[in-house]
């Protein structure tokens, strides 16, 4: 499959990259709202066929059984950044999706290559059928997904303030746990043999530790429109 995505007139395709707890999903959310751009949010559909799997009696630490099921669940993910969606079998997801159980298995899940190649041909079809261009985020966008995207840019930020973000978001979370987890599910997410999580080449890097979400924010929207004006 060619993993070129075609764009028109001022259409632009951005992919957002980065660990968790950088401000990826914020970010991106607004950015697209900004500039008119739809959104997605392709970590949520890992997470979606981890649910799926979990539900439905998958031993998620046997990659053979994650293999076979794979293709199984029917996943939709809405593409407004106002309102994104997401179901599982015409199920709403975006609740349970967000459990700790299903945050511990989804890097398990998310390595096994057959559930990569689908979950990828996915995104990219939603890309290529965004009208006027979309926001990706994720952790192997701009490196896998889409290697043609218009603009590729790399959240990072310290452990420690990826931690505390996410402790702020989680109520009674303990911030060293959290930490630990972070670092955790970094080494997983950027060890796996099958797409991993890298800076692509020409991406930008923006460090988000220092920058309040709004700073970020208005970071990304000024290198999109420098984008759209160098078309």
């Amino acid at each position: 499959m060619s993993t070129t995505v075609e764009t028109a007139g001022s259409s632009v395709i951005v992919a957002i990259d980065g660990p968790s707890g950088t401000g990826k999903s914020s970010t991106s959310k607004a950015v697209a709202a900004k500039l008119g751009l739809s959104y997605l949010d392709t970590g949520a559909q890992y997470r979606a066929i981890t649910w799926w799997m979990l539900n439905n009696g998958i031993d998620v630490s046997n990659p053979e059984e994650i293999a076979t099921a794979a293709a199984k669940p029917v996943i939709v993910s809405g593409t407004d950044p106002s309102a994104p969606t997401i179901t599982v079998d015409g199920e709403d997801a975006s609740g349970p999706i967000r459990s700790q159980e299903v945050t511990s298995k989804v890097s398990a899940v998310s390595a096994v290559p057959e559930v990569r190649t689908l979950i990828t041909a996915l995104q990219r079809s939603i890309a290529a059928a965004a009208p006027g261009g979309i926001v990706v985020e994720g952790r192997d966008i701009g490196t896998t997904v889409l290697p043609d995207a218009d603009l590729k840019i790399f959240l990072t930020a310290s452990p420690e303030a990826r931690a505390a973000r996410r402790s702020g978001e989680v109520k009674g979370s303990d911030l060293t746990a959290t930490r630990e987890a972070l670092i955790k599910r970094d080494a997983a997410d950027s060890g796996r043999k099958t797409s991993p999580l890298a800076k692509a080449d020409d991406a930008v890097e923006v460090d988000t530790t220092e920058l309040t979400l709004q700073q970020v924010i208005e970071c990304v929207v000024t290198l999109v429109e420098e984008k759209r004006v160098a078309a």
